[in-house]
């Protein structure tokens, strides 16, 4: 059964006291269980689209996996119940996961559901040197251009996207989910598909900036966050000690910088349409 990222329902709406039948398109959500050597490690629930992607990007984010040649094999089972993502690793890499003892379990895009120790929900980050500069008007644009690839979102209005965007390039790619954390892992894996790194570039994001988000940041090497809504204190305590610039309330008349600073010239921002 292969399952669509939306339905079509049927509803009624009220407007200026007046009722109207029709339908609107909702987004999917399924459970998306993450299989390793024939266990479960994570279950999440998430939009059931580019789960290549999402295996990909939640093992190397995840530290379960350091490239995506570690993977020996991956299939996509869909069921009554939900998905599974099955995957087998290597020996090295199958024995360092048994060592974790990393169970999780969550709603929508939950990020540290499940986790066995308070160690792990604060673990050690690489720490991000690239000093790559970045113009105002860049974090800007960033923003604007996410908007004509979220077809997603247009026609459901419910879901996140991450995106990373370069100088001199653009949009490189974009993903969608209902969780946050889901979209980012997407977006990690749709970069490692395409032999891309997220070093030089910006991760752009639809969402709050929370903690989980930094620590997958981080595991991407990507040196500026920039999103629409603000970031959590603990966000920017693991950003700071990380090394990542993050710039959010991203607006076309400007934002406001809260880490790291120096990889944003701050001249005033040109408007952009």
């Amino acid at each position: 059964m292969k399952r669509h990222p939306t339905a079509r329902v049927s509803r009624k709406a009220l407007h200026h006291g007046k009722v109207e039948a029709g339908t609107r398109i909702l987004a999917e959500e399924a459970p998306i269980a993450l299989v390793y050597n024939g266990t479960s490690h994570a279950v999440m629930m998430s939009t059931p689209a580019d789960l290549e992607d999402f295996a990909i990007g939640f093992s190397l984010n995840e530290g379960i996996i350091d490239a995506r040649d570690d993977l020996r094999e991956l299939t996509i089972s869909e069921g009554e119940v939900g998905i599974e993502l099955r995957m087998w690793l290597d020996e090295a890499h199958a024995a360092r996961l048994q060592q974790r003892h990393r169970y999780l379990a969550g709603p929508t895009g939950c990020g540290l559901c499940g986790i066995d120790s308070l160690q792990e929900a604060t673990r050690p980050l690489p720490v991000v040197t690239n000093n790559v500069a970045f113009r105002a008007v860049d974090v800007i644009r960033a923003v604007a251009d996410m908007q004509p690839e979220q077809g997603l979102n247009r026609e459901t209005r419910a879901v996140h996207a991450a995106a990373f965007w370069q100088p001199g390039y653009g949009l490189h790619a974009l993903r969608e989910d209902v969780g946050r954390h889901n979209a980012l892992d997407k977006l990690a894996g749709a970069l490692n598909r395409a032999n891309l790194n997220a070093h030089d570039g910006m991760i752009v994001l639809t969402s709050r900036v929370s903690v989980e988000m930094v620590q997958k940041a981080a595991m991407m090497r990507t040196p500026v966050i920039v999103a629409i809504s603000a970031p959590t204190a603990l966000a920017l305590r693991t950003a700071n000690d990380a090394g990542i610039t993050i710039a959010a309330i991203v607006r076309d008349d400007g934002f406001e910088i809260f880490t790291h600073p120096h990889r944003i010239s701050t001249e005033a921002p040109a408007h952009v349409a």
